[in-house]
């Protein structure tokens, strides 16, 4: 994801500083920089996640990149970081900020003076039109007045859309309230050998862009993969820049929102007017798909995707990393009732013990998964081939789709039917205890609301399968907390009214429709049943607490454009949707029904990480390194 203009929406705008992003360089901006005494540089962090600047280097007009020493190695999100020039900056220079691989991050030029006493963004750090400030430096903090009258206009200028195909076009967008000048204007690619050249000799027509309006013209530089734009204000100072990677901007890369938002790959190139906004994100940073390979086993046959939809209005890009690692072995997860290796669903990190993930295979099985080599594997101590689950009393293949963590350590599993009975739906949710011994899991508790969903039970085993897909331990301290109001009573939700349910509840997600049913398990045997809440979406497949974020997060596969709705309790009292994400746009779109973030605890650099599970171990198809596997392993946001 490229950060060119800051788009800071719902959950992201609410979190605190975290570690470092290696990967979010595109947040980072020059944002004041004095070419006397100490030739002091400072970058911005325009993100939502802390940038780790370890290794990067700087270059002038004159000499070649060179380490630098700044005031830290991490940019906090909001944040400033500063540095003395390692060379001497001139009176009238170039400034580049390089990462530690060499790609350009940000570029500064000025003329005679311009940098002294400082030239400073005006109108908004990190974003705004550059200008040589008018009050003291403000090295280290925000940067203060001394703003010409027609700076906030020019500052709303952007780059908006640019293509790499052959016809090398750069689309610009006034998103202000008056016309802006541009006639002196210029720009520049991530050559550091190119000098800018000037837009009107691009396009002799686009001396102006009118409020709300656009401007294009084609590159004369040339625009390739793995390349970036910067736009250049008469003083040489940049105002805009986009930074993209292979086929990035091929058919183009655009705003979404239009304006405003991150850069994603495009469907279809939209010059000249406003973004259309379809394509699957991540364009400005294209991330890559890691590992795999293996050859599939003897009886190990992947299944094809089906059911896919569309994703909900409004859905923003993944928020964390965009490379994706493949973290299983192949055909891992061969049972004696299912040996075509398939059929991993939920997924829950085990808040206890963030080494252990826990995995539920829709053909009756658990496993216990720990790390070796990068990869979640069965732990051996446990099941080195996963415990087979039934129903209680012993009976039965439970079609075991979602599981969570309850405080007790026990796993809570969902079942939508019995596989020996496919055709009538069971829906019921299963207390088992892990630690006890023997191949084989009964429960210590099941409550069976199979008779509160009756339009699943028609006869057909494909409404029988569209249950409890996914489910979520919630604690009582979130809700009470938030303000959660109690359906039931009307009033501010006070668990002692329910002394037998725990220290929590259990939000079950129905695949039906998408709707999350609320339910106290008590200890008796009986249960209660709060309230049905609408994620917003067709389907719901996983359903994950997030003490991280604070968040209920609803997971919806490819039958939802493979995307997460977080949900928080609103000023009434409700449960309902905050913000949705996509996947990583590297990842397959297939039945992908488990997703699980680790908790904060782990989190290493600013990120933590997140799995998914494909219960069709189909990946891109034959041949695709990842066909064959049934778990994905990326990076979420701390």
């Amino acid at each position: 994801m490229t950060f060119s203009g800051l788009l800071v929406t719902g959950l992201l705008a609410a979190q605190p500083a975290a570690a470092a992003d290696p990967a979010g360089f595109q947040n980072i901006r020059i944002n004041e920089v004095t070419s006397s005494n100490n030739d002091t540089v400072e970058l911005y962090n325009t993100g939502s996640t802390a940038v780790s600047i370890s290794g990067w280097k700087m270059s002038d007009d004159a000499f070649s990149p060179q380490s630098f020493s700044p005031s830290s190695s991490t940019i906090p999100a909001g944040g400033f970081v500063t540095f003395n020039s390692p060379k001497g900056l001139g009176d009238s220079d170039k400034l580049v900020i390089y990462t530690s691989d060499g790609t350009v991050v940000d570029r500064v030029e000025w003329a005679t003076n311009a940098a002294k006493p400082a030239m400073a963004r005006c109108g908004g750090d990190g974003t705004g039109a550059w200008v040589t400030t008018t009050v003291a430096a403000t090295f280290g903090a925000a940067n203060a007045g001394g703003c010409p009258s027609s700076t906030p206009a020019a500052s709303r200028v952007r780059i908006n859309e640019v293509t790499s195909n052959g016809t090398d076009t750069v689309e610009l967008y006034n998103g202000g309230t008056s016309a802006v000048s541009i006639g002196s204007w210029k720009y520049v690619d991530s050559d550091t050998t190119h000098s800018p050249v000037s837009i009107s000799s691009s396009s002799p027509s686009a001396t102006s862009i009118p409020a709300g309006g656009y401007v294009t013209f084609n590159s004369t530089l040339g625009l390739g993969d793995n390349d970036s734009v910067f736009l250049l204000n008469s003083t040489g100072s940049t105002i805009d820049s986009v930074t993209w990677a292979t086929d990035g901007a091929k058919p183009s890369d655009e705003r979404c929102a239009n304006g405003t938002g991150w850069f994603q790959t495009a469907v279809t190139a939209t010059l000249g007017g406003a973004n259309s906004c379809s394509g699957s994100g991540g364009g400005g940073q294209t991330g890559q798909l890691l590992g795999g390979g293996g050859a599939l086993t003897s009886g190990c046959a992947p299944e094809a995707p089906t059911g896919t939809g569309a994703k909900p209005a409004g859905t923003l890009a993944w928020p964390g990393g965009l490379d994706v690692t493949i973290a299983d072995n192949v055909c891992a997860f061969t049972t004696s009732t299912g040996p075509e290796g398939r059929d991993i669903s939920g997924l829950a990190f085990d808040p206890a013990n963030p080494s252990v993930l826990w995995a539920a295979k829709n053909k009756s099985w658990l496993y216990k998964l720990v790390k070796s080599n990068g990869k979640w594997v069965p732990d051996a101590t446990w099941s080195a081939t996963g415990k087979q689950i039934r129903f209680a009393g012993g009976s039965g293949e439970p079609d075991a789709e979602g599981l969570t963590v309850g405080s007790n350590g026990h796993l809570y599993v969902t079942s939508e039917r019995d596989n020996t009975n496919n055709t009538v739906p069971k829906d019921t949710i299963m207390e088992f205890d892990p630690a006890v011994t023997g191949s084989t899991l009964t429960p210590v508790h099941q409550w069976d609301m199979t008779s509160q969903f009756p339009q699943l039970d028609t006869g057909s085993k494909d409404d029988a399968n569209l249950g409890f897909e996914g489910v979520g331990y919630v604690p009582d301290s979130w809700l009470t907390a938030n303000g959660w109001i109690d359906p039931l009573t009307g009033a501010a939700y006070n668990p002692a009214n329910y002394p037998l349910h725990g220290s929590g509840l259990y939000f079950a997600g129905l695949e039906w429709d998408g709707t999350l049913h609320v339910y106290g398990l008590n200890s008796d045997g009986s249960f209660t049943t709060f309230t049905t809440i609408a994620t917003g979406k067709a389907s719901v497949m996983d359903v994950t607490y997030d003490a991280g974020t604070q968040r209920l997060i609803a997971t919806c596969d490819n039958t939802c454009g493979e995307t997460h709705t977080l949900m928080k309790v609103n000023a009434g009292g409700a449960i309902v949707p905050d913000v949705t994400y996509t996947n990583p746009a590297v990842m397959p779109t297939d039945n992908l029904e488990g997703f699980a973030i680790a908790p904060t605890s782990t989190c290493v650099n600013g990120f933590r990480e997140a799995v998914w599970s494909d219960d069709g171990i189909y990946g891109f198809g034959s041949g695709s390194s990842s066909y064959g596997h049934a778990l994905y392993s990326g990076t979420f946001p701390c």
